[in-house]
């Protein structure tokens, strides 16, 4: 009992702990998609990282000589309404779509995680409480919670982000609680409590590292749906503000000029679409290689 308890699959053994890696690291590469997706998200990541030290123009600048200009070799991807880079403007905003993503699934792992330990663990009044909340909130539609909530803290880049992450957390909240009440109930963890280990060692031993993978799947996953709501929220006028770029506000402006510059609408009309895409594969592709029942 003893050797079961300290020694349960989840990966102590070095040794074992690399071989393990070493599977994943092949069924991910061997899933064509993900790699697509994974090539996708590293693409749009490094242009938004390196949108300073790109030669390209201000994307607040404005030229009144060259307004809604077509593609061309100055302005490769045209012009907007008062003449500014779609380009340039398309690379900063990607910087504001990606960190909407990145930071809003942050908040909502910080805390749907906990709390899904809590009640899955715990179990009693603290899961009914927990569980009853969490419910009455997926009851809302995940968007209409999002603008709600953007439209009561009001208008910003950060209260968007804040308004979407806690629109997230029910998410994680359920299934971290789901994961946590399957992995109580296995045999090493049963062990673990029979030889007097204390709550906390049981679940940063046991618990949380048989939880982290289907989180980071959900997490990927979550992000591509971070990222539409933001753009939906910067269409509506509660996210990035003007004149700083985002997809979702050059989508709202281009939606006056579809006949007369559709490059407008186009291009980040695409860059969502890709970069959407690109994280959904990944995450699929994360799925397969962390599912235990392929190993």
């Amino acid at each position: 009992m003893t050797q079961s308890a300290t020694n349960p699959p989840v990966g102590v053994d070095p040794v074992t702990e690399t071989r393990q890696q070493s599977r994943v690291w092949k069924k991910f590469r061997s899933h064509k998609s993900a790699v697509v997706g994974g090539v996708l998200v590293a693409f749009f990541v490094l242009i938004a990282i390196a949108a300073p030290l790109l030669p390209i123009p201000d994307p607040a600048a404005t030229d009144w000589g060259a307004v809604r200009k077509a593609p061309s070799w100055d302005h490769w991807m045209g012009t907007d309404e008062i003449g500014r880079d779609v380009l340039s403007r398309l690379i900063w905003g990607a910087q504001a779509s990606l960190l909407a993503g990145v930071v809003s699934v942050g908040i909502a792992v910080l805390f749907g995680v906990p709390l899904g330990v809590v009640a899955g663990y715990f179990g009693g009044w603290t899961d009914a409480v927990i569980s009853r909340c969490t419910e009455a909130l997926l009851a809302v539609p995940f968007l209409i919670l999002a603008i709600a909530l953007a439209a009561f803290l009001g208008p910003s880049l950060t209260n968007a982000m804040i308004a979407i992450g806690i629109s997230a957390t029910p998410i994680f909240i359920r299934l971290t609680r789901g994961q946590v009440l399957s992995i109580k109930a296995e045999d090493y963890v049963e062990s673990a409590r029979a030889v007097g280990l204390q709550t906390p060692r049981i679940l940063s031993r046991y618990i949380l590292p048989n939880v982290l993978p289907p989180i980071l799947v959900q997490a990927t996953l979550t992000i591509a749906t971070a990222i539409i709501a933001e753009a939906s929220l910067s269409f509506l006028g509660l996210g990035q503000q003007p004149p700083a770029p985002s997809w979702g506000s050059m989508l709202n402006t281009a939606k006056n000029f579809l006949n007369q510059a559709p490059w407008m609408a186009m291009w980040p009309g695409l860059s969502i679409f890709f970069v959407v895409l690109g994280f959904n594969l990944l995450g699929d592709g994360l799925r397969d290689a962390l599912d235990p029942r392929e190993h």
